[in-house]
């Protein structure tokens, strides 16, 4: 079983998708942690992000086990993982590790959750279910600055983030290759007034009524 999970950033999906797998025994993959560790080297290279060979060089060569969380969760590391994404190239050099996830996941598992921004629409367009995570900007922005005050010594702005959140969704919706976007067949979940466990148990309840089809 392959559950694809989509959504824009701080929308609830990546906690959301590790619980599921938790739920129904499935390996879990954070596609968007591959963006941001190709983002990440690049930086580390000295290169720009935003340059296709920079960017290449540094998907082809990735090696996401030299990278700790910390490493990843940066909001440097997310912009970068935007602006890497929107490389043709790049996208085409993660999509077989992403596929082959899916197809054999690690551990002996039954199948995989996989959350990103083009799972159902690209990456795995043939997943059993597909989830559309969102919600609205506000929300958005309370969510990720709760998250970075909690990171000692951290005192980045409500106005800081909410500039970086509008120019990702930007760059990700407006992309010509694998826009964020819904897939035809999505099951639309909008956390806005949800709690954690309130979006869990609705997403669980769908896929259960999918699997009694």
């Amino acid at each position: 079983m392959i559950i694809a999970l989509d959504g824009p950033a701080a929308s609830g999906k990546g906690t959301l998708a590790r619980r599921l797998a938790e739920a129904f025994n499935l390996a879990y993959l954070d596609t968007g942690s591959l963006y941001r560790a190709t983002g990440v080297a690049t930086l580390r290279a000295g290169g720009d992000p935003a340059n296709e060979a920079d960017a290449v060089r540094s998907a082809k060569a990735l090696d996401i086990t030299t990278f700790s969380p910390s490493d990843l969760r940066t909001e440097a590391a997310g912009v970068a993982a935007s602006q890497v994404a929107f490389i043709p190239a790049v996208r085409a050099a993660l999509l077989d590790f992403q596929r082959n996830f899916s197809k054999n996941p690690p551990g002996g598992k039954a199948g995989a959750v996989l959350d990103g921004r083009d799972i159902g629409t690209v990456v795995c367009p043939d997943a059993d279910i597909k989830i559309f995570v969102e919600a609205d900007l506000e929300t958005r922005v309370k969510r990720r600055v709760k998250e970075l005050q909690e990171k000692p010594g951290n005192t980045i702005e409500a106005r800081v983030v909410r500039a970086d959140m509008e120019a990702r969704d930007a760059r990700d919706k407006d992309r010509s290759v694998a826009p964020l976007k819904p897939a035809n067949d999505a099951f639309t979940l909008d956390t806005s007034n949800m709690t954690a466990d309130e979006a869990f148990a609705q997403a669980k309840a769908h896929i259960e009524k999918k699997l009694k089809r």
